[in-house]
């Protein structure tokens, strides 16, 4: 018999809650407490389009049936396997296809719980990867700023947004950072990629030269980056990176936790942009955000400087006790087919024009700043009000909540990144919402 269970719990001062303001929020709980397709259902009855795939994660929408069957029937069959000299089926089927979905050269898969994870995990790859190769003096890494890699110390410490760093002391060793990419002077309101910029790769030549080249082992940084506001890369840019990379003999790190997946319309950022990592991390939509997992897609070339000396030692002293969990691998294995059934990455392309337009259409609101888009993400930039960064964004999030529409702020930014299963007249509700709401901001 199912327990009777109050849909608010009667006590909320245990559950210290992850970058929430905890006190505001015990005040006036927002609660969720189901979700379906595009919409969650809030403890009191109403339905909340979710115009932030959860947490930029569940691509495919919510409760969705082959995905829910699959977790069901491995729970079922075999809850938990060690990943640690054993293995079970279904981690090695998903890692087959992950690399079948991933861009060449991409051939390994190496499965972590989380994007924070799957960031630390290339971290340590790389700079082992050079000390496997005979130059252990690689250790340097580059990240840059307003870069977010999850809040690990190694993801903090190549990450770039102030105030996941400044309480957590001096972080680690040896790591430098590009500048941002973010030029409103010269950028705002570009549709797409933006004109200038590319120039500002070329900041990791100046790194090298400071630290010498043969010092550095790898630079991190996201496409797109997602939680510092949506920027975009401008035109060139990534590939100057590369470049620079080649000619330095660095390894260069995607972390496209965010734009995996159909984000941009495409398995990955990397195929969107046309410039090829030596690493990509992922998380969120390798299972639809429903079960925790991430991994690292590695060339062969990496994989294999590992693969020597005795094969009864460990080639790699690293990984995690979850490290494609059963139930993990099942779920990921019904998201990616629930993504190729549906041609949901298609889906996204074929939006982007629409959803760019609606974006767009904000332009004239009050206190906009700017605005971006890529595939189906978008960032709404709002004029911070004088001493009182983030109010703003804030009370528009909470605005919008009100009117049954869920956005995501990051400083007086909000970040938009629906459900690729989103139709238009969704796109026309969420945008007129907004618009709605802007018009009343203070």
């Amino acid at each position: 018999m199912a327990l009777d269970r109050p849909s608010v719990p009667n006590d909320l001062s245990a559950f210290w809650m992850p970058f929430t303001a905890n006190r505001q929020f015990k005040k006036a709980p927002r609660m969720f407490v189901s979700a379906k397709d595009m919409h969650y259902r809030t403890a009191d009855g109403r339905e909340v389009l979710d115009g932030t795939a959860g947490l930029w994660c569940c691509n495919a929408g919510h409760s969705r049936p082959k995905i829910v069957e699959a977790i069901r029937a491995q729970a079922g069959e075999l809850d938990y396997a060690p990943a640690f000299q054993m293995g079970h089926p279904k981690a090695f089927e998903l890692a087959n296809r992950l690399r079948d979905l991933a861009p060449d050269p991409m051939e390994h898969v190496f499965f972590t719980n989380s994007g924070s994870e799957s960031v630390e995990t290339a971290l340590k790859i790389a700079i082992a990867y050079h000390r496997a190769k005979g130059e252990g003096q690689r250790t340097r890494l580059v990240g840059r700023e307003r870069g977010y890699h999850g809040v690990n110390f190694g993801g903090i410490s190549v990450g770039g947004i102030v105030n996941n760093r400044k309480f957590f002391g001096a972080l680690l060793n040896g790591v430098d950072h590009l500048p941002h990419t973010h030029d409103l002077s010269r950028n705002a309101f570009s549709r797409g990629q933006p004109e200038h910029g590319a120039e500002l790769a070329d900041e990791l030549e100046r790194i090298a030269q400071l630290h010498g080249p043969e010092t550095i082992a790898a630079v991190i940084v996201e496409p797109m980056a997602g939680s510092t506001g949506v920027l975009m890369p401008p035109k060139g840019y990534l590939q100057r990176l590369r470049d620079l990379c080649n000619r330095h003999g660095i390894l260069l790190i995607f972390d496209e936790v965010i734009t995996g997946f159909g984000r941009l319309g495409s398995s990955f950022a990397a195929e969107h942009f046309g410039v090829m990592p030596d690493l990509i991390t992922c998380a969120k939509g390798l299972t639809n955000g429903v079960i925790p997992m991430g991994a690292v897609l590695c060339t062969s070339e990496i994989h294999d400087a590992f693969m020597h000396g005795p094969e009864h030692l460990i080639e790699l002293f690293h990984g995690y006790t979850y490290s494609g969990n059963p139930i993990a691998a099942a779920t990921g294995l019904a998201t990616l087919e629930t993504y190729a059934e549906e041609g949901l990455f298609q889906r996204a392309a074929d939006l982007a024009g629409y959803w760019e337009d609606a974006v767009h259409s904000l332009r004239d609101c009050p206190h906009v700043i700017d605005l971006r888009n890529m595939g189906l993400i978008a960032g709404i930039e709002l004029e911070p009000i004088a001493g009182a960064p983030t109010k703003r964004a804030f009370q528009a999030f909470l605005d919008c909540y009100e009117r049954g529409v869920l956005i995501r702020t990051t400083g007086d930014i909000i970040a938009l990144s629906p459900p690729l299963i989103i139709e238009k007249a969704h796109i026309d509700h969420l945008f007129s919402v907004l618009r709605d709401v802007l018009q009343n901001l203070d």
